[in-house]
């Protein structure tokens, strides 16, 4: 009599999720790198960034106006002499005599003696006369050097991902490049006969391959730059050649498909030799997983149905990878439940689920396979494997995708 095969338990989500985290740990310990501003846009900053200039640079105009000294402007209405035309971009260095004017355009440097700026609006040209219907007082409408920020000040702080706002900011100082953290480099590998490109005829059996491009995406999304997305075959031989060519490149290589008990687990079966670990996790989707050091480099085994990919990143890779990319860690918190649901006994479900103001209902079904309806929801309704219904208005925790 054949033997049955020993049971192997599954493990707890939070204990798989830990041996991930300590898989790609290493992976902290790169070096930072120096980008142009106009391309630092979504990275983040590896130091603190001080400003190497006063901004504003000189005292300059807020509005297209007259620049006068406020005392021969206390008591209006006032004539006053326009000693010409100041433009943004050219000096003003002769002083303004007491009792004169000179006209200056918005960021248009002040000349030495003016003390505040006149706005159009409330002047009256008269040849090279004005005659000034309101008074303003000292400092109005001025722009002092440095009110902005000092040189030497704090700019922007380390482990700042770097929003348009900032980008203006280091563009304003006059910086070139910045200095951030190295972006991780990965490598997906999907694996399957069955799998046919966008835009190829599918024969019957076959199937578009998604898991590589949504993989990519998630990825790129949490700061990673993707080298490839590749295919093979269920023939080790080309995985094994694939799989070779990524960890040449890669920090850390992700595969979809082939970890599971068929007969053609091509992940599986190339990948156990080489020390890798594969078994069941208590969750559902995503159970079979798999991890393997090659070269040194991390290799992440996800099942292939599409769901359970994307599931399987988001639960055991997203957070680690968030935090090597210096990106705060994937939001989740309490609900109320809009949706009664049903969970199998002895495994963490993660439901698919729409959020509202109201709380958050469950789209789509458990099924593995329904990507489709994966794409109208935007959290994971975590249900605790302990757990096997919650009937509406339960409180739940979610993690947003």
């Amino acid at each position: 009599m054949t033997p049955r095969p020993a049971t192997v338990s599954a493990r707890s989500v939070d204990d798989y999720r830990d041996t991930v985290a300590e898989l790609l740990a290493h992976l902290a310990d790169r070096p930072d790198e120096q980008v142009p501003v106009p391309a630092a846009l979504g990275r983040t900053l590896s130091a603190d960034v001080a400003s190497p200039i006063d901004l504003p640079v000189f005292r300059n105009s807020a509005m297209d106006g007259y620049a006068v000294r406020a005392a021969d402007v206390a008591v209006t209405p006032v004539t006053l002499p326009v000693g010409g035309v100041i433009a943004a971009g050219r000096p003003g260095t002769e002083a303004l005599p007491a009792g004169a004017a000179v006209k200056v355009m918005t960021g248009a440097p002040l000349p030495p003696g003016a003390d505040c700026v006149i706005p159009v609006e409330d002047v009256q040209a008269d040849g090279a006369r004005i005659v000034i219907e309101r008074g303003r007082g000292r400092g109005e409408f001025v722009r002092e050097a440095g009110t902005d920020v000092r040189a030497g000040e704090l700019l922007a702080r380390a482990a700042t991902v770097l929003a348009p706002r900032h980008i203006a900011a280091l563009a304003a100082v006059g910086l070139p490049t910045v200095g951030v953290l190295t972006r991780l480099r990965a490598v997906c590998l999907t694996t399957g006969d069955e799998l046919r490109p966008a835009g190829a005829a599918l024969a019957p059996g076959q199937i578009y391959n998604s898991n590589g491009i949504a993989l990519a995406a998630a990825l790129q999304a949490d700061g990673v730059e993707v080298l490839e997305v590749a295919h093979s075959t269920d023939d080790p031989a080309i995985f094994t050649d694939l799989l070779r060519s990524a960890v040449a490149r890669a920090d850390v290589v992700f595969t979809s498909g082939g970890v599971s008990k068929g007969d053609f687990e091509v992940v599986k079966d190339v990948l156990q030799p080489l020390g890798g670990t594969f078994g069941p996790v208590a969750v559902q989707p995503g159970g079979p997983q798999g991890y393997t050091v090659v070269d040194g480099v991390p290799v992440l085994s996800f099942p292939g149905n599409p769901v359970s990919t994307m599931v399987s990143y988001a639960v055991f890779a997203r957070p680690a990878i968030r935090a090597l990319a210096g990106l705060p860690a994937p939001e989740s918190r309490e609900t109320t439940l809009l949706t009664s649901v049903r969970s199998p006994a002895g495994k963490r479900q993660y439901l698919r689920g729409r959020v509202n103001a109201d709380g958050v209902e469950v789209v789509s079904g458990p099924g593995s396979h329904l990507i489709a309806g994966m794409a109208w929801s935007d959290a994971l309704v975590d249900v605790p494997a302990e757990v096997t219904s919650l009937p509406t208005g339960a409180t739940v925790r979610i993690l947003k995708l």
